[in-house]
């Protein structure tokens, strides 16, 4: 039985979820279609563009992307601190950004004030955007309905272009998060699209590498710059308590994600070194359990992943009675 969205997505209980919406029809989303003789490369920059206006409207944080042929990742965070703060012409700015506002709002908006009889259908109006603002439901349904749009009156037909309502996954620890990170940014790796990490086209793992580059070369500008967008940083230790974010280095998870796509590569034997990469041997994470996740995280959980206490209660609080993933979680949470 189909379990209602909001009861799989619960900031109040993890803010960090994995979502995935593939294409219903034959036409491949992006890249060649090998039935037709088309290329549809430039539909990965519409989305990737779609995705950056959002980050910058809702209160939520891109954590890893990956715009495959026919299907696309994300790892979002719900930023509910900043969704509490914003005040009402910062609520009403963001929404009119998306949609027509209502005309209360607009004039509000213009002149700053409203008259006495109006003040509560604007409260009405405020609260129920600002609420929206922190949806993921709403943030993949603003990004969906576009694309299938424009991709429709491209293809010149009607019809569903998405395969129903985007799948989620509540991510409830660092190991959920990190492992789920890793099974994004390695797909094309894993499908034999590139080679490298740097030549992964429309993928965090390729954002984050070239911005990290331009740190070091701040005189360096690319061309893709006006597709690129703020993704949630990674946080080392000493700076956890000062900003939110993803919380290692990003020179480690370089350094994880580097080793795991040499072992996971087609052409390669698959030899696992001595010595594991730093964040491993922090969490205490074997490298072939690891190894296992980054290639098969999908299959290894339903709607959830985490420590297996903290799955079955979120798998209740959803209103299920059985929870896939058991021995997968204990192999991310050998302690």
């Amino acid at each position: 039985m189909t379990i209602s969205r909001r009861k799989l997505i619960e900031p109040q209980i993890t803010p960090f979820y994995h979502v995935i919406n593939r294409c219903v029809r034959r036409a491949y989303l992006c890249g060649d279609d090998p039935y037709n003789g088309k290329n549809y490369q430039h539909r990965r920059g519409w989305i990737v563009n779609k995705i950056k206006q959002l980050a910058a409207v809702f209160c939520i944080d891109v954590c890893a992307y990956a715009v495959m042929s026919n299907h696309y990742h994300l790892v979002l965070r719900i930023d509910t601190e900043q969704q509490q703060k914003l005040t009402q012409e910062a609520v009403i700015s963001r929404w009119l950004q998306l949609f027509n506002g209502h005309p209360i709002a607009v004039d509000f908006l213009k002149e700053g004030q409203i008259a006495a009889d109006k003040q509560q259908a604007l409260s009405t109006l405020v609260t129920e955007w600002q609420q929206r603002l922190g949806s993921i439901s709403w943030f993949m349904r603003c990004l969906n309905e576009e694309i299938a749009r424009k991709a429709n009156k491209e293809d010149q037909c009607k019809g569903a272009f998405w395969e129903g309502r985007f799948k989620s996954q509540a991510l409830l620890d660092e190991q959920a998060l990190l492992s789920c990170m890793m099974y994004v940014d390695l797909n094309p790796i894993r499908a034999g699209i590139t080679p490298s990490l740097d030549q992964s086209d429309f993928t965090s793992i390729q954002q984050r590498i070239r911005e990290h580059h331009q740190t070091k070369i701040p005189t360096q500008q690319s061309s893709s710059n006006t597709s690129r967008f703020q993704l949630l940083p990674f946080v080392s230790a000493e700076h956890q308590a000062k900003k939110a974010g993803i919380n290692f280095a990003f020179a480690d998870y370089l350094e994880l994600i580097d080793w795991t796509g040499r072992c996971i590569r087609n052409d390669k034997k698959g030899f696992i070194a001595p010595n594991h990469p730093k964040i491993l041997q922090q969490m205490g994470i074997t490298a072939d359990a690891w190894l296992e996740h980054s290639e098969q995280f999908m299959e290894h959980y339903a709607n959830v992943s985490g420590r297996w206490s903290q799955m079955c209660a979120f798998k209740q609080h959803a209103g299920g009675h059985w929870c896939k993933g058991k021995s997968a979680s204990h192999q991310l949470h050998p302690s």
